[in-house]
């Protein structure tokens, strides 16, 4: 091989080797955005149970929800990583089984997959009782914001995008977010 046959390879192969990393980085960057953002969610790989069931990670396999084999803080991330993969039904079953609902994440997250199944009032009673036990969630403001940019009620959306700004300032990962559905660009929260 020639030095400029070789030149021109690594050239191509750079070229290649570039356009995949790049790939890569797009295809990380849209599975951070469905996942809520920097922390990781399994729900899109989170194997199917069938109903009243969820998947216990320890053991590999479908239980029982109410068999008390896992605790709320499983049961909350699996429910939240279901809901924030669009398994909105499978996330309930998760959340609904929780023993504690008195926590405003747990209630936020239901709120969202009910809003997500079409019970849009009944979505926004359940951020409505999650704002009462924690009025500065900055993650409840955002979902509530996007129900109301939803369906078209805009000046109440951008009531909440203010409370968003006060409680984690114009930079966070929320404040983007509902900006964005506002403007009408929703990003599959």
């Amino acid at each position: 091989m020639t030095n400029s046959s070789l030149k021109s390879s690594t050239v191509k192969f750079g070229g290649l080797a570039a356009a995949i990393a790049v790939a890569g980085l797009l295809a990380m960057g849209s599975a951070l955005a469905a996942s809520g953002g920097g922390s990781s969610s399994s729900g899109a790989s989170t194997p199917s149970c069938k109903k009243g069931y969820v998947y216990d990670t320890a053991s590999s396999k479908c239980v029982k929800s109410t068999s008390g084999l896992l605790d709320d803080k499983q049961l909350y991330a699996e429910g939240r990583d279901l809901a924030l993969a669009g398994r909105y039904e499978e996330a309930l079953t998760a959340l609904d089984a929780i023993t504690n609902k008195n926590d405003a994440m747990v209630l936020t997250m239901i709120g969202y997959s009910t809003r997500h199944l079409g019970n849009y009032e009944e979505g926004l009673a359940y951020y409505t009782k999650a704002l009462a036990i924690d009025p500065n969630n900055p993650n409840t403001h955002e979902y509530l914001g996007e129900a109301y940019a939803e369906k078209g009620k805009l000046d109440l959306a951008q009531a909440e995008l203010v409370k968003v700004a006060a409680v984690c300032g114009t930079t966070c990962e929320q404040y983007q977010d509902l900006s964005k559905a506002i403007a009408g660009q929703p990003d599959n929260d």
